[in-house]
């Protein structure tokens, strides 16, 4: 393995338009913390990057919705934001922001230096334009029909509803979210990376010279490389982000994708100035050891699209590894902001004060590493009453009463070695390199695993030796044991660090010693005879049932408020009836019914319309079984125009009604109508 002088460890920078919840912190935010310690105990220079990112269409929409601006939105999350990972001991050498002054010129001359030797491809294409509010619509300010499911409030990039890729052009109806017209086409100019000259470049770079990344990181990766990359454009048509650095681009700025990225090198050049370091030696120097932190959705940016940035730049060391995780649901129901289904660290911190590693052990003990992983307040509670209270808690508290009552506070001096103490002493001197084998490699749970054994160590070599009892029987053999005990207890400071800071600062302070460096850990000897220890605490309280159904309780009050809350869209703007005339409706029945290949959404139906016989294509799949539809009665407009849905040719369109739930029902005739009938 190689040997590297420095260290630039970055984490995903959260998106300013909202708090952290649990699902950011399992998988990103805590395994970087315990990483950047571990390696600062181990006395490595390293370099841990955080900041908002404060760009894009999403913090624009919140803005417009609230009445006030971008910056205001950005500046309240980044505050929430900030002082919450401040209180859970996240430790960040610099956590900035995308807003900043020193963020827009290093991400302007970073797309400068690449414009000016030809590293783009500019092209102009026709984009959406709302000439009433006179601006081009960026995807998300545009909503119409889902040409797939037929949901009527399609975003321009996604299908919320059926969860597919759109563009705006995909869109049946398109209509601007910003006055309600209808956009029309105008042609517009970007500049675009041209990721397809990097492919065989990355595919070497990932598929042959990186096979020790992780299973999930490397198969998305390779998934994307073996469909081929295209060009992906690095500017967009908004009045909020980094403005495009060229003459002629005005209203035009960074995509948010090209932007953010940038900012960890703008954030290390802010912390390099303060700390009177090279920023250099950290992203352009062999010697040292880029690793990204990121989430699943986060993945190809951080292996593909950024690399190839830095590429085309030419001065960066490329990521030496990108531990990805994946996600984290809630009481077996995925992480929903726009649902508030998430525990959110500014509200968690307020419920469980002075538990911040309560929560940090638990997330970390659950960490999504190669699979999507669960977290339950049940589980929480047991961990915290089962594992930190009756192992780590109990071990602790317990050498430490018994040091003060047997020698006043006083380490004793280590004795005769028994076999049975050699055997404890030569298990304590293996967890060094177990540990640091497991966080080498990014396995924190099974790191996690092997440091709480340690204390599961000390738990068994107390019960084992029972000094209680010798006490009265042989009491020559105290000293040795309770020495051996406080040995333990001094190593748990070191390797409870990364996962549990405040946990191992309480520990050093009941033992009244300073920090210990992680090449001792494993030693016999970090606290000499005669050292005074302080009085003995509890380091964890047990969690009480009341909390955790508070907790229960106030997400099954979310859970039923998203079931009742009724969503009524406002109405459509008023059509005459010659318009509505003009829609044939006719009573039909389904007589065949089968799945679209490849689809989770679609079925595949024919409809005797009793004018003909038609296929019809139909997003419905979620909710009904094809077999038990078969027979069924629907309305149908059967003069919508042919489209085209998976190769299929769809000839017209079934009405639906849907609720709030998002659930479909077929809307039909109370009495027998024969197939034909029209519907006015």
């Amino acid at each position: 393995m190689k040997e590297f002088k420095r260290y630039t460890v970055t984490s995903a920078l959260p998106y300013a338009n909202g708090p952290v919840h649990i699902g950011h912190l399992a998988g990103v935010y805590i395994p970087a913390d315990i990483y950047v310690r571990y390696l600062r105990l181990k006395g490595k220079d390293v370099v841990f990057i955080g900041g908002s990112d404060e760009h894009g269409v999403p913090i624009t929409i919140k803005a417009r919705n609230e009445g006030v601006s971008p910056q205001d939105v950005v500046d309240k999350y980044h505050g929430i934001i900030k002082k919450s990972f401040e209180e859970l001991g996240i430790s960040f050498d610099i956590y900035s922001r995308t807003s900043s002054k020193i963020h827009h010129k290093t991400a302007s001359d970073f797309f400068r230096k690449l414009y000016d030797e030809g590293k783009f491809i500019e092209k102009t294409s026709e984009q959406y334009y709302d000439a009433e509010a006179q601006q081009f619509l960026a995807d998300r300010y545009i909503k119409g029909t889902c040409p797939h499911c037929h949901n009527e409030d399609a975003y321009g990039d996604q299908c919320e509803k059926c969860g597919t890729s759109l563009s705006p052009m995909d869109l049946i109806n398109p209509r601007s979210t910003l006055s309600g017209s209808q956009p029309i086409l105008r042609e517009t100019k970007h500049w675009y990376l041209p990721l397809d000259q990097h492919e065989a470049a990355l595919k070497k770079w990932i598929l042959e010279d990186h096979k020790e990344w992780k299973p999930n990181v490397y198969g998305q990766c390779k998934s994307w490389l073996d469909a081929g990359l295209q060009p992906r454009a690095v500017s967009r048509d908004l009045d909020w982000g980094v403005p495009v650095p060229v003459e002629g681009a005005d209203g035009k700025v960074l995509y948010v994708w090209f932007d953010a990225p940038i900012g960890y090198i703008s954030n290390t050049i802010e912390w390099a100035e303060k700390a009177g370091k090279d920023w250099k030696k950290y992203w352009q120097d062999e010697e040292a050891k880029l690793v990204h932190f990121i989430g699943k959705d986060n993945i190809v940016f951080h292996c593909i699209i950024f690399p190839a940035m830095l590429r085309a730049h030419g001065q960066y060391i490329l990521p030496d590894n990108v531990p990805g995780n994946e996600f984290l649901n809630l009481e077996n129901d995925k992480i929903s902001t726009s649902r508030n289904w998430a525990v959110w660290l500014h509200e968690y911190l307020v419920d469980f004060p002075g538990k911040q590693d309560v929560l940090r052990y638990t997330l970390a003990v659950n960490m999504p590493e190669t699979k999507d992983n669960d977290f339950t307040w049940k589980d929480f509670q047991a961990r915290n009453n089962s594992e930190l209270v009756a192992i780590l808690g109990n071990f602790v508290n317990r050498t430490a009463v018994l040091t003060q009552k047997y020698f006043e506070g006083k380490v004793p001096a280590l004795g005769s070695i028994e076999p049975f103490d050699r055997e404890t002493l030569n298990d304590l001197a293996h967890y060094k390199d177990k540990v640091e084998k497991a966080l080498e490699t990014f396995h924190f749970r099974e790191a996690l695993k092997e440091a709480m054994n340690l204390a599961r160590l000390g738990n068994k070599y107390l019960a084992d030796t029972e000094p209680w009892k010798l006490i009265k029987t042989n009491p020559e053999r105290v000293p040795t044991i309770m020495n051996i005990c406080l040995q333990i207890t001094a190593n748990l400071s070191i390797v409870m660090e990364p996962f549990m800071p405040f946990t191992a600062e309480k520990i050093r302070h009941l033992l009244n010693i300073g920090a210990i460096n992680w090449n001792q850990l494993g030693s016999h000897q970090l606290i000499a005879a005669g050292h005074q220890v302080g009085e003995s605490f509890l380091l964890f309280d047990k969690i009480e049932d009341a909390e955790i159904d508070a907790q229960i309780h106030k997400l099954q009050e979310t859970k039923k408020n998203n079931q009742t809350q009724t969503k009524v869209n406002p109405a459509k703007e008023v059509i005459s009836y010659d318009d509505f005339s003009k829609m044939d409706i006719r009573t039909g029945t389904i007589l065949e019914a089968e799945r679209v290949p490849k689809t989770k959404k679609l079925l595949k139906l024919l409809i005797d319309t009793g004018i003909d016989k038609r296929t019809v294509v139909s997003g419905i799949a979620e909710h009904y079984e094809p077999e038990k539809i078969i027979g069924k009665k629907v309305s149908i407009l059967v003069n919508l125009a042919p489209r085209e849905i998976k190769g299929i040719e769809s000839h017209g369109m079934i009405l639906m009604a849907e609720n709030s739930q998002g659930e479909l029902g077929f809307i039909s005739c109370d009495k027998e109508f024969n197939n034909g009938s029209e519907i006015r």
